[in-house]
């Protein structure tokens, strides 16, 4: 609250002062207020001060000419104190696409139905000088368009379902997108159109028992509402956005704004201005001077300019403040001023601000720690923040159950066949799954037995042949894979217990300088992010060499695990050295450290083929004498002429670049030596082995706040869609990158591209050119210089241009996978939704292959799919060599899932874990009946159902899927967590699906007791282990139990015990 204080009082401070009085006070007359002269940094200062100068009720609409001046001005509104900001998001959709991103279309509506409700208090509406001409329902329609449920009241779920269906909602099996709605006793799941969640409505008879929001990934409800307000459909556009503001509201145009509101900002003087200018108003940017980020040096130049500047203010009794975005940038701000006691009397104040300006009508200098430490922060993209950690490794591994009709399926007792359908037995009445072997026989698989199947991935285009029924091939193939994955799983436990027993350097524990330099972090962690950095810090502080994958997709900060790693690297009297793929990666990690550690004395040096024999030779000296702390390089870095004298640390980027012969060079180089690694799209060896425990990983899956997925369209090549994509990503102020990667022709393509768009700046890029003329391109492109960067791959690794945000790729159906993905990763880093057009050729030559890789792109737009696109690059490039030639045999014979799982079994066996068995004990009880269909005909006094019902579970798929997740419940603690999932997704379960649990709570046990088999005769139970009968006395146990439900209680209370 006091900071609050502080910046409410300076603004008032500014308001008292005549000039800006005399402006103010037009606010709410006929009169327009103009300021100009307004530098770009104090433009959301003055629309605060406006702001705070009308009516609590009063509504202000603040007018900004692009997107990056519109996320600017709201990001800073906020600093400066003003509340219940509404951020109208562009309506923007892909070229060749009907309908625009749901996500965005989803914040769109949120914000246009919170503005039509017209909520009281003060709302600013900050949007671009596009949207106020965009076409929307009048405030009547969208006000109409919504239905308000509140928990307790009555609302016979058919009714709504009705409604659901009318306004155009999809009744499916399971919701996992906008516009759908699902169905399951008294559950009725609904995603509407404006929500970040769906949300699930529970009943009891027509009464809204509970309502909660739920994750579309898990199906699990994690936020209880007690009200929800669901926009079924768009209201159709009947007026502009312009024509939703009222009399008595308050329009703010900013610089560059082609409107004129009520309110004008303007950096120079109105067009119709007459007389001598009036500088009375003025605001001016870079008060301390503009300097570039530097080292070390160069930072203590600019504090001494910034001391004498700031001493001269507060002479001449100007009013000073300082903003610091946290607590440890403050106090590294007093450390410095310890000796100057008259700076320590300036106000210092909270929040971001990405630059300072002065005042010198009202006597005011506003300044930003990020000018005096060198940091320039943009403007983060307000962006509604996606779910945060969405089990994504889960998923991973759960998409290799995911089976369809046709696809080729592993039964682990009879081999590979063909999954044709689910149907119903006609002896039984029970669902199975009917499995194709050779010779046309069929097997019939109980869902209760969906466990021991799973989807088969072998050696991609090449289709293995189908096991015969009751042949002993599939048992000698499955043997074979068994003795060699001992083999190997035992070779890379012996390569990790040489790390594991080697002798390492324990960094020490986090020092002063290391908190101070990780609060100036400018951005928010995510929680993945917070996770890996800690793991990291245990690794470095251990007494065992580190080997840690860090794994995430492309942008989602790997770059700052690795920064702070080097960090405490260094701050403990190490030297570190990051190795990257390539010259252009190796330039930008080293501009990004040094901005990162300027204010600190920390040398920093780059070796590379862009270097001169000088810097080469200096660098490769200050290694030598240990003068170089960090240096960053591609594999020159592993040349025999580099001696590093202390070194401490390696981190080794897009590890999945390099090749075989280097990586079993860094591992000869780099024994006993801490190394990190990250990886964007983990080659799945990498990815797998990691999941499985045979080496230390963090996962970053969360997206930070300001990541959009990338709106992607695959279509032939066509120069009127290229033209109309580079056009309006031009006008949006934006840059565009273009792929072509045949140098042969680059020249013939860009004139063909020149023609298209005449005013566009192109540059070219590529591997060929001399290193002097690419580092230019590259430089250009990234200061802006240019609008179109045209080249081959080499923009494939770690180019982060945030301007960029659309990206044509010619000849796409050339690239592999992860090849694409990463190629769309560079575009969609700055919050503005961004655009992938994948060309292909016309002609039909493209094989299955390539398209199969296209179409993949497109499904997998979700941020954080790197682990999915892994996935899919096995199915179709194959397993291959993954786990080296020796295995891929293996794999072609078993598929890659079994064999992942004997993998992993084969590892906790060496590793000597004793994780919980699966509970493969088997139960027969006299009084236990498994078919649905059978039940029914039996007597519910001597018989009690243990199954899934199909009233509860009505998606065979779905009941698929929990059967097999039930078979996965190890332990009594598992099977409870799934009873809750179940209960939370599908209702109260019925006494049958208790039955169940309790059945198999009974196989856990006798499991772990090393009991084979449980059978229940009459009132006798009989335990078989090792071959032999247990008895009690010499007589099988009794159960005293009558009803069939006592004996199963009592079944399993007498196994507790054993």
């Amino acid at each position: 609250m006091a900071e609050d204080a502080s910046i409410s009082s300076l603004l008032d401070r500014v308001a008292r002062t005549a000039p800006f009085r005399r402006e103010l006070a037009k606010l709410g007359t006929e009169e327009q207020a103009v300021f100009d002269h307004t530098a770009l940094p104090g433009v959301p200062f003055v629309a605060a001060l406006c702001i705070n100068s009308v009516p609590e009720t009063c509504r202000t609409w603040v007018v900004t000419p692009h997107l990056r001046a519109q996320e600017s001005v709201a990001s800073q509104l906020e600093t400066w104190g003003v509340h219940n900001i509404l951020f109208v998001p562009e309506k923007e959709v892909a070229l060749g696409e009907e309908v625009g991103d749901p996500e965005l279309t989803a914040e769109r509506l949120n914000v246009l139905h919170r503005i039509a409700s017209g909520q009281i208090g003060r709302q600013t509406v900050v949007l671009t000088e596009n949207s106020l001409n965009d076409e929307v329902p009048s405030t009547r329609g969208m006000k109409n368009q919504g239905m308000i449920l509140k928990a307790g009241e009555t609302r016979p779920p058919d009714e709504l379902e009705k409604s659901f269906t009318e306004a155009g909602f999809e009744g499916v099996p399971q919701v996992i997108s906008r516009g759908q709605w699902s169905r399951r006793g008294g559950i009725l799941d609904v995603f509407p159109l404006q929500s970040a969640n769906p949300v699930r409505l529970e009943f009891f008879d027509d009464e809204i028992e509970s309502i909660r929001e739920f994750d579309v990934d898990t199906q699990v409800s994690f936020r209880k509402v007690e009200h929800v307000n669901l926009v079924l459909q768009e209201a159709a556009s009947v007026e502009t956005l312009r024509d939703w503001i009222r009399p008595g509201d308050l329009v703010i145009t900013t610089p560059f704004c082609k409107e004129r509101g009520h309110v004008c900002i303007l950096a120079a003087p109105p067009e119709d201005a007459e007389g001598e200018e009036d500088f009375s108003l003025a605001i001016h940017d870079n008060p301390l001077g503009s300097f570039d980020a530097g080292d070390f040096v160069m930072q203590e130049m600019r504090r001494e300019l910034a001391e004498r500047q700031i001493r001269e203010w507060l002479d001449r009794k100007w009013n000073v403040s300082m903003f610091f975005p946290n607590q440890a940038e403050e106090e590294r701000f007093k450390d410095i001023c310890a000796g100057t006691p008259a700076l320590l009397s300036i106000t210092c104040l909270r929040g971001d601000l990405p630059g300072g300006f002065s005042i010198p009508g009202a006597k005011t200098a506003v300044l930003s720690s990020s000018e005096l430490f060198g940091r320039y922060q943009s403007a983060t993209a307000r962006r509604r923040a996606s779910r945060e950690d969405k089990a994504r490794k889960a998923r991973a591994q759960a998409s290799l159950k995911d089976i369809n009709p046709g696809d080729l399926v592993v039964h682990t007792s009879y081999g590979i066949g063909k999954f044709i359908n689910i149907s119903t037995s006609p002896d039984s009445g029970d669902e199975e799954m009917n499995i194709l072997y050779r010779d046309n026989t069929i097997l019939h698989v109980p869902l209760s037995q969906a466990h021991l199947v799973s989807r088969y991935i072998g050696l991609g285009s090449r289709t293995p042949e189908l096991n015969k029924l009751g042949d002993s091939k599939w048992q000698r193939a499955k043997k074979s894979a068994e003795r060699s994955v001992a083999d190997y799983a035992a070779q890379l436990l012996n390569v990790q217990a040489e790390r594991q027993t080697g002798k390492g350097y324990s960094h020490p524990p986090d020092s002063k300088w290391m908190w101070e330099f990780e609060s100036s972090f400018p951005f928010r962690e995510t929680p993945d992010q917070l996770r890996a950095i800690a793991q990291t810090k245990a690794d470095m502080e251990s007494t065992r060499p580190m080997d840690r994958l860090i794994c995430g997709d492309v942008g989602f900060g790997k770059t700052e695990v690795a920064i702070r790693a080097a960090f405490k690297c260094v701050t403990g009297g190490r030297q570190a050295a990051v190795l990257v793929p390539t010259t252009v990666l190796a330039e930008q990690h080293f501009r990004t450290f040094k901005s990162r550690m300027s204010e600190y004395p920390v040398r920093i040096e780059m070796l590379s083929r862009l270097n001169s024999a000088a810097e080469v030779k200096s660098t490769l000296e200050g290694l030598k004498n240990g003068s170089v702390d960090i240096v960053i390089g591609t594999h020159r870095l592993i040349s025999e002429d580099v001696s590093i004298k202390n070194l401490g640390l390696v981190v080794i980027d897009e590890e999945q670049r390099f090749g075989v012969k280097h990586k079993e060079k860094f591992k000869e180089r780099f024994k006993g030596i801490d190394v990190l690694t990250l990886s964007a799209t983990p080659i799945p060896r990498t990815l797998y082995i990691a999941l499985m425990g045979a080496r230390d990983m963090s996962s970053i899956d969360t997206p930070p706040v300001n990541r959009q997925p990338v709106q992607t369209s695959v279509c032939p090549y066509d120069e009127r869609i290229m033209k109309k994509a580079m056009e309006r990503e031009l006008e949006r102020g934006g840059q565009i990158f273009l792929l072509h990667n045949r140098v042969k022709t680059i020249e013939l393509f860009r004139d063909r591209i020149q023609a298209l768009v005449p005013k566009a700046r192109i540059v070219i890029g590529h591997g060929q050119m001399p290193k002097d003329e690419l580092e230019k391109v590259m430089s250009s492109f990234v200061r802006g210089e240019a609008d179109i960067l045209l080249a081959t791959t080499i923009i494939e690794s770690g180019i982060d241009i945030p301007n960029a945000n659309t990206i044509i790729i010619d000849r796409a159906d050339r690239f592999g996978l992860a090849d694409l993905y990463q190629l769309r990763g560079r575009v969609g880093r700055s919050g503005h939704r961004a655009y992938a057009y994948l060309m292909l050729p016309r002609s039909s030559s493209t094989t299955e292959d390539a398209r199969k890789r296209v179409s993949a792109i497109k499904q997998y737009t979700e941020l954080g799919s790197g682990f999915k696109i892994a996935m899919r690059d096995l199915e179709i490039r194959g397993a291959g060599n993954l786990l080296g030639t020796q295995q891929s045999g293996h794999i072609a014979a078993i598929g890659f899932d079994l064999y992942c799982q004997l993998l992993q079994q084969s590892i906790s066996h060496m590793q000597g874990k004793h994780s919980a068995p699966r509970a493969d004990a088997a139960l027969r009880a006299d009084f236990i009946v498994n078919s649905e269909t059978q039940f029914a005909a039996k007597s519910r006094k001597e018989y009690l159902g243990a199954f899934i019902p199909r009233d509860y579970i009505s998606d065979a798929p779905l009941r698929i899927a929990a059967y097999k997740d039930l078979a996965g419940a190890r332990t009594i603690k598992e099977t409870d967590a799934l009873l809750r999932t179940w209960e939370d997704r599908f209702g109260p379960a019925p006494e049958t699906v208790h039955h169940l649990l309790a059945a198999h709570k009974i196989k856990i046990l006798a499991t772990m007791a090393n009991i084979s088999m449980v059978e229940v005769s009459g009132q006798r139970l009989m335990l078989t282990r090792n071959g032999d009968f247990i008895l009690l006395s010499n007589k099988f146990p009794r159960l005293a139990g009558i009803t069939p439900a006592e004996k199963l209680q009592e079944t399993l209370e007498m196994l507790k015990k054993i």
